[in-house]
């Protein structure tokens, strides 16, 4: 079989990852699998299977119309339409779509492609609220539900997909509607009940819906030794972690600027994920460290962490929060999103009301007393 998975990126950051793992499943299987891309770099390993849609330049020219225009999503005409060539060539007897935003395939073009090939299966694995709103990504923070009948005005026009000038949010609802609906043989996945609820409250109700939550790679995501406490001078600090691929206030950026506030000197927070420019604007007392796509590197620091925290006030599954509890550090998140459906299944940590105060209070009870494994393991870190 065919198969044909199509991402915004290939082999790194969560949902990379995530196509890549599905793919190396499918090939042990003796399947002939490719995977289409639209931006940044590729790991070595898959770059036999990856398929670039477009160029670089690509990439910036629908960027730049998107924020002009605010039509993320029906842009970028000609790498569409060499790639869906390509495609054509290649005759995919399965089509496995993860994230279609990001400024590299015009998704118009491609439903009408994959509406003229009624016989092949399609699967459609949703991370975040896109693909049924006018705009945005996610829509929890702003406690906003336009989305459920039509959207008109965004009150987050100038977040992600950000747009400078116009509020085109409502031709985009009718447009997505048109394009998204009314396809036979195709599967929405989603990685929790929590997105898979706001979906059949969308106006893709009307497909099958399946939740497979996301899965890591337990060999790399395990208690990991290394010197990353002596290298950053934390022997003697509780260590309280932040992992994020992009920050922001609906992240919980805010919260960790305030618990550097709130908390001692014995307590030290390191944020993973933090870009240059963001980097200067942190309170100093806030260890930095940017994105990484070296999965042992990231193992490294969750297992030398004492306590994790993810208070993102939206998130359709919170991969991170699975990743440290894999890694034998107990997590807090925030309820209401799907980070507490992570908790559950994982059961290693705790889901507390929105409050900073709450998040302080929880940090400290959860940090007196340190594990007896994670003492043995800080303890070899240190050597």
């Amino acid at each position: 079989m065919k198969i044909l998975f199509i991402n915004s990126v290939c082999g790194i950051r969560s949902t990379g990852r995530i196509c890549t793992d599905l793919a190396e499943k499918y090939i042990k299987q003796g399947h002939d699998v490719r995977i289409a891309y639209g931006r940044e770099s590729v790991p070595e390993k898959y770059k036999d299977i990856a398929v670039r849609i477009g160029k670089k330049a690509d990439v910036y020219f629908s960027g730049f119309c998107s924020r002009v225009f605010d039509n993320e999503g029906f842009n970028s005409v000609r790498a569409t339409k060499e790639f869906l060539a390509w495609a054509e060539k290649y005759d995919p007897d399965m089509l496995w779509l993860h994230n279609l935003h990001g400024y590299y395939i015009n998704v118009k073009m491609l439903f009408d492609w994959i509406k003229s090939r009624p016989d092949m299966q399609v699967k459609w694995t949703l991370h975040d609220c896109w693909a049924f709103t006018g705009h945005c990504p996610h829509f929890s923070f702003v406690k906003c539900e336009q989305w459920k009948k039509g959207c008109t005005r965004c009150c987050q026009k100038h977040g992600y997909p950000k747009s400078i000038f116009f509020d085109n949010s409502k031709t985009n609802y009718e447009k997505k509607k048109k394009t998204f609906c009314c396809v036979k043989k195709m599967t929405i996945i989603v990685p929790s009940y929590w997105l898979a609820d706001l979906v059949k409250q969308s106006f893709l109700r009307d497909y099958p819906v399946e939740v497979i939550h996301n899965t890591i790679d337990t060999s790399v995501y395990k208690p990991t030794p290394s010197n990353f406490r002596k290298r950053y001078g934390l022997e003697d600090k509780i260590i309280v972690l932040g992992v994020a691929s992009a920050w922001s206030k609906a992240k919980g950026l805010d919260d960790f600027i305030e618990l550097s506030k709130m908390l001692d000197c014995k307590y030290k927070i390191v944020l993973v994920g933090i870009p240059p420019k963001m980097k200067k604007r942190l309170p100093q007392n806030i260890i930095t460290i940017s994105r990484t796509n070296n999965t042992v590197e990231l193992a490294e620091i969750y297992t030398a962490a004492d306590i994790f925290v993810n208070p993102s006030k939206e998130e359709t599954f919170g991969l991170t929060t699975l990743e440290a509890v894999s890694c034998g550090t107990e997590a807090i998140v925030y309820k209401n999103t799907a980070c507490e459906e992570v908790i559950d299944l994982c059961g290693n940590g705790v889901a507390i009301d929105v409050s900073q105060q709450a998040l302080l209070d929880e940090i400290k009870a959860r940090t007196e007393v340190k594990k007896d494994f994670k003492k043995e393991l800080n303890g070899v870190s240190k050597k």
